[in-house]
């Protein structure tokens, strides 16, 4: 399996997340149409946020990242964000 973190801060990232949570429906149907898909999180922090996003392979992590920047290009540019701080990596230990 595959992790991706997507890190936003900075100028615009706070309302990004205000746009990302008021769309949680049509964010939770772009991740999960991913083949591929494990889980996700969205996660609010002071100066913005992360998402998790885990995929059974690379390739669709990365296709993850590219519907992210997608659907924020359609939705949200003009909140004005910086594209995220992407980390991606194998996943060796994972609980539920």
């Amino acid at each position: 399996m595959h992790a991706v973190v997507r890190s936003y801060s900075g100028k615009g990232a706070k309302e990004l997340f205000d746009v990302l949570e008021e769309n949680k429906p049509e964010i939770r149907k772009v991740i999960r149409s991913i083949k591929g898909f494990v889980s996700y999180s969205l996660v609010r922090t002071e100066d913005g946020g992360f998402s998790v996003s885990f995929y059974r392979t690379k390739a669709r992590a990365e296709e993850s990242v590219q519907a992210a920047k997608d659907w924020i290009k359609q939705n949200a540019s003009d909140v004005g964000a910086r594209a995220p701080k992407v980390t991606e990596g194998s996943i060796i230990l994972q609980l539920k």
